[in-house]
C-alpha cells in the first residue's frame, strides 16, 4: 500500500481558487466596457442632479424659495430673471419654475441610471446585492460617486483577471 504525501497547502489553495472558480461573463469585453461607459456617465449625472435635487430642497423647505427663470415678479410686476422667488405666496407669475423641473429631470434620469445598473450587473453577472447598492447610488447623496469608481475597478479587474471569459461568440 502506498503511503499518501501531504499536500502542499500553498499550491493547492492557488491551484483550488484558479481551477474550481472559472468565470463567464453575460457578454463580450466589447459589450461589458460599453455598459461600463454608459454606467459611469449615468452615475456622473445622476449623482450630480441628486445634489442639485439637495440643494433645491434645502432652499424650498429651509428658506421657503424656488428658483425661478424668466416670468414676472409679482409684487412689483418687473420682468424676472433667473433667481430665488418665494413658494408661498407665489413669487413669479408665469415663469419657469426650475425647481420642479430638477425634481423631473432627476427621476428620470434615475430611471436610465437604474437601466445602466441593471446592463451592467447581468453582463457582469454579480449577486443581486450587488444590483442594490448600484441602485442606491442614485438616492444616496454623494454614493454615486463612490460606488461608480469602486465597481469601475471592479469590472477592470475582473476583466484583467479573467481574459477568456467574455469570449462568447
Amino acid at each position: 500500500m502506498i503511503d499518501p504525501k501531504p499536500a502542499n497547502p500553498s499550491t493547492q489553495a492557488t491551484a483550488g481558487k484558479t481551477a474550481g472558480k472559472k468565470r463567464r461573463f453575460g457578454g463580450t469585453e466589447a459589450q461589458i466596457r460599453s455598459a461600463l461607459k454608459f454606467y459611469k456617465v449615468m452615475a456622473y449625472l445622476t449623482g450630480t442632479m441628486l445634489l442639485l435635487l439637495c440643494a433645491e430642497l434645502i432652499a424650498r423647505y429651509g428658506f421657503g424659495q424656488y428658483l425661478f427663470a424668466g416670468g414676472t415678479n409679482a409684487i412689483t410686476g418687473q420682468p424676472f430673471g433667473f433667481g430665488f422667488a418665494d413658494a408661498e405666496p407665489p413669487g413669479v407669475i408665469n415663469g419657469v419654475n426650475v425647481s420642479v423641473t430638477v425634481l423631473i429631470v432627476h427621476g428620470w434620469m434615475y430611471v436610465v441610471y437604474l437601466i445602466s445598473n441593471f446592463r451592467l450587473w447581468s453582463l457582469m453577472r454579480w449577486p443581486f446585492l450587488k444590483l442594490v447598492l448600484l441602485a442606491l447610488g442614485g438616492v444616496v447623496p454623494f454614493l454615486s460617486f463612490i460606488v461608480e469608481k469602486k465597481f469601475h475597478a471592479e469590472v477592470e479587474a475582473e476583466l484583467a483577471a479573467h481574459p477568456q471569459a467574455p469570449q462568447r461568440y
